[in-house]
């Protein structure tokens, strides 16, 4: 059984970031993590958005098909190590200013699946609506269990009581590694076993480091 059930996008820069502090995190420790959908592009659906970031959205529900494909054969693991691939080609290496400037990012994917030792044609999932109703699933599942008008990550910190250890979160413009990702985490597990503590923020902080 996981220990935390993590709901990403891919195209979403501070999902990556918050899973690479939770993957250094399970690298230290006894953590494991069930890799669990949430789309930008139903997050956002009823909302003005500009049409560049919904372009990036509908590409973001093309890379959850792939990963749900991936789960269906590989499982847990199959996610994990596409979400790795992707990140790394989006964020890491820059692949999503591509994206957001209208370029063809397709051999991205291709790339990114031969990264995660996965076959190719993989690729042709992104085209293929049926697994949207599953993605839709998982996304009104993580919305469940922290309310609406919130992005990307949530992370259910507690899956013996879900709907009072879910947060959106955290928002983080860098990596924490070593003794201060563990530092984060022993923080936010401790908050999240309080039931009702429901918001902290503060609009301030650095550039995004994806190094």
């Amino acid at each position: 059984m996981s220990d935390i059930e993590f709901f990403f996008d891919p195209v979403c820069p501070f999902a990556w970031l918050t899973s690479r502090w939770a993957t250094e995190v399970a690298e230290q420790s006894d953590l494991s993590i069930e890799w669990r959908f949430i789309s930008l592009l139903y997050l956002n659906e009823e909302k003005e958005v500009p049409e560049q970031f919904r372009q990036g959205h509908r590409f973001g529900l093309g890379l959850l098909r792939i990963a749900a494909a991936v789960r269906e054969e590989h499982g847990n693991d199959g996610v994990a190590a596409v979400y790795t691939a992707l990140g790394d080609k989006l964020h890491t290496e820059g692949g999503s200013a591509k994206l957001f400037g209208g370029e063809d990012v397709g051999a991205l994917v291709v790339d990114a699946l031969a990264a995660a030792r996965l076959p190719a044609s993989f690729a042709g999932a992104a085209e293929d609506p049926s697994r949207d109703a599953l993605i839709r699933s998982e996304t009104e599942l993580g919305l469940s269990r922290t309310g609406p008008d919130v992005g990307t990550p949530i992370i259910t910190y507690d899956l013996e009581r879900p709907e009072t250890s879910s947060f959106f979160g955290p928002v983080i413009n860098r990596i924490p590694r070593g003794d201060e990702a563990i530092e984060l985490w022993d923080a936010l597990i401790t908050l999240a076993r309080i039931p009702g503590v429901s918001e902290l923020k503060r609009s301030l902080r650095g550039h995004l480091d994806f190094s």
